[in-house]
């Protein structure tokens, strides 16, 4: 039995919810509560590992603390044949018409910076905007989609999804992160959005997502920072946060952005001469 939406549902969903993703502030945007079968995401949430424990990327400083999976490594066979079709002609045409860009969008079979993603408590991200080019391929960078795989999650356990206005006056609009929601948003160089504050869920229970991320080969000159052609991610203060301004270097993360064009060997080789 086949899990996955098919084209003809899709084509029409994605007609419905064009105006509204188009339209939505601080940026384009939309979430879907429901998407995906339940049953699927249950297997895909079954095959989850605890990154944590697994030779994932481990980010701890005052910008983020989480755990991303490199690549399909630690896909189970659920995961990895709803990866693959997030991927897809199918739903690429899907994100094509909801967000209504120009340029052909194009997947990401290498799941650079994407795939899975985990939280634990006191874990975060400060919201910033994203890395605007595929370090090997050289695209733009123009979607997100986040979907959501946590039960039972509660409000005060915070990992609320944030989007901020481009002065990074207030959040214009929080996502919970809960089992079977999806968000769909365009990245620019103004797109600012992350969960800001540590999670406070119990020492249990992590925030899981699965990240994907769409380019195309050119953007609207309006979507880029004159000056900022080829950036890393930009990390922002929130205008009232204190800690913010104090640990945040609001500019690009200049080491991040470096070794992310760096080729893996090369990195290796490095670290082992470090040693």
């Amino acid at each position: 039995m086949n899990l996955l939406p098919n084209k003809n549902d899709l084509a029409e969903l994605a007609e419905s919810l064009s105006a509204d993703y188009q339209g939505n502030n601080p940026f384009p945007n939309i979430t879907i509560n429901g998407f995906f079968d339940e049953k699927l995401l249950d297997k895909v949430l079954s095959e989850f590992p605890d990154l944590s424990k697994r030779e994932s990327e481990k980010y701890s400083n005052k910008r983020e603390m989480k755990f991303e999976g490199k690549g399909e490594r630690f896909f189970g066979p659920e995961t990895k044949k709803l990866m693959h079709f997030l991927n897809s002609e199918v739903f690429l045409d899907f994100l094509q018409i909801v967000t209504g860009i120009d340029e052909r969008l194009i997947g990401d079979p290498y799941f650079l910076g994407g795939g899975q993603h985990e939280t634990k408590k006191g874990g975060f991200l400060k919201i910033h905007a994203d890395f605007n080019k595929h370090n090997t391929l050289g695209l733009d960078r123009r979607i997100n989609v986040l979907i959501y795989l946590n039960k039972d999650w509660k409000d005060e356990y915070g990992g609320k999804f944030e989007l901020w206005d481009k002065n990074m006056e207030r959040c214009v609009k929080s996502v919970a992160p809960t089992f079977n929601t999806m968000a769909i948003f365009s990245t620019t160089d103004f797109s600012y959005h992350g969960l800001p504050d540590p999670l406070t869920c119990p020492d249990n229970m992590s925030r899981k997502s699965l990240a994907l991320y769409y380019y195309s080969n050119g953007r609207p000159s309006s979507e880029v920072m004159a000056g900022s052609e080829l950036h890393g991610t930009i990390f922002k203060a929130r205008k009232d946060s204190e800690t913010d301004k104090a640990s945040l270097n609001i500019f690009n993360d200049p080491k991040r952005f470096i070794k992310a064009l760096m080729p893996k060997k090369l990195v290796r080789l490095l670290r082992s001469l470090g040693r």
